[in-house]
């Protein structure tokens, strides 16, 4: 029965020589294993150690083995590539995958340092023990369901950090011209030059909304909303409360600013009484009319709405972060018949700020405020800069979309697929943001 399965092995290894590597190695796993089960049934255990021994002989490692430092890093990895073996199916089955060991000398000790499935032709080795400067040798085991096989060892290798990722390119691209823009225009700026910014209503009607309530003999209200005191809508809320402040100061107005968060209150009262001093009114300054609520959404707006009734302030300012309290505390300020001005970042909320309010400040414009309201050349340039850079993003953003649009007509009506190509570098140049 012996002879009778080697003589079987030969003919069959014969039968399929003219096969690709691959496929040789598949249809002889198929045929053994159908030889073992069928026509040795009693000599199994015969026909098994038969076949590993020939299947041995169709593992094939990865070929041109290659190890070097991981490009555009902070260091301490190198990366492995490889062609794959010629068995390597792609799945797992009869290839199992594989197995990457790394050494510090060709002679010594090697460790298994990773596993790659099967199709793979890329390893990152960034584990804790790799040192920058320290040369490394590797070689991959290819895996099968019968045996294994080694490639040569390659090295040595020697990892290292880059300075610069050569990847975000486009990052330092952008940056340096978000900086030229906004250097330039602020040399413009302290230069004389008068930059023109748009008209913001609700800016613009701070002081009549002040001088209204003041001839009412009404106090002001103004409220932050739920906003805490590290995010960037707090600081800018806090520049539009300075200038509310300070044309209270002027006509004797009393200023009402009721919080949910004791830190915002804390900034707040520290710019009321500032800008009552510049205006030569400290004594007008009462830390009483600048209390804390309480930090509860719906308990604050409690809050809110009853000294809004109480008080009935002409004139109310939401400025800060709002939630689904925003629509309560606008409809309570017009039940009292309050000129109301708000301004906030939330998308959700605008609208119904837009609708009960009498000047909404959309996003931006919030920020825009403490430039609009005290144009200094550093905050003007700023803005100009920035407004110039949207601009320009603006174009790219048009332009991108023509440019696909025209890619995909050409190519299925032309078979022209250049645009397409073009179109896909320039969005992956921004992918990687």
């Amino acid at each position: 029965m012996c002879a009778r399965g080697f003589l079987t092995g030969c003919l069959i290894l014969t039968y399929f020589d003219f096969l690709p590597p691959r496929q040789i190695s598949i249809c002889v796993y198929n045929k053994f294993i159908c030889i073992t089960q069928h026509a040795c049934h009693f000599y199994k255990e015969v026909y098994i150690i038969y076949l590993i021994l020939i299947f041995g002989l169709f593992v094939q490692p990865p070929t041109e083995v290659r190890a070097h430092d991981t490009p555009n890093d902070e260091g301490h990895s190198i990366t492995i590539t490889w062609e794959p073996s010629a068995i390597d199916s792609g799945r797992v089955g009869l290839f199992q995958g594989y197995e990457i060991y790394r050494g510090e000398s060709l002679t010594g000790e090697f460790k298994n340092v990773g596993f790659a499935a099967p199709g793979m032709t890329r390893f990152e080795d960034s584990n804790i023990g790799i040192e920058d400067g320290k040369a490394y040798f590797y070689f991959i085991r290819a895996l099968t369901t019968v045996g294994y096989n080694d490639s040569p060892k390659v090295g040595p290798s020697i990892s290292m950090a880059q300075w610069f990722n050569m990847q975000r390119m486009n990052v330092l691209v952008v940056t340096l011209l978000i900086s030229i823009l906004v250097i330039y225009y602020i040399r413009r700026a302290h230069a004389g030059d008068k930059l023109f910014v748009r008209k913001i209503a609700g800016l613009d009607a701070i002081d009549d909304a002040v001088g209204r309530s003041t001839e009412m003999g009404r106090p002001i209200l103004y409220s932050f909303g739920l906003s805490y005191l590290n995010e960037v809508w707090t600081i800018a809320s806090l520049a539009i409360l300075h200038r509310v402040a300070q044309k209270c100061a002027e006509y004797s107005t009393r200023l009402l600013i009721p919080h949910y968060d004791p830190l915002v209150m804390s900034a707040a009262q520290e710019t009321v009484k500032q800008a009552y001093s510049e205006k030569g009114r400290p004594d007008l300054y009462d830390e009483r009319d600048i209390p804390f609520l309480t930090a509860d959404q719906f308990g604050y707006a409690a809050g809110v709405d009853g000294i809004i009734m109480r008080e009935k302030p002409g004139a109310v300012f939401w400025q800060g972060y709002f939630y689904a309290e925003s629509l309560i505390l606008a409809e309570t300020g017009h039940s009292v018949g309050a000129i109301q001005i708000a301004g906030t970042t939330s998308v959700e909320q605008i609208p119904f700020f837009v609708a009960a309010c009498d000047y909404t400040l959309i996003g931006e414009e919030m920020y825009a405020a403490s430039c609009y309201l005290k144009p200094e050349p550093q905050m003007l340039g700023s803005l100009k800069g920035e407004d110039f850079t949207k601009a320009i993003i603006l174009i790219f953003l048009v332009f991108g979309a023509a440019l696909g649009t025209l890619g995909v007509l050409f190519k299925y009506v032309a078979n022209i697929d250049r645009l397409t190509i073009w179109f896909e570098s320039l969005v992956q140049w921004f992918n990687t943001f």
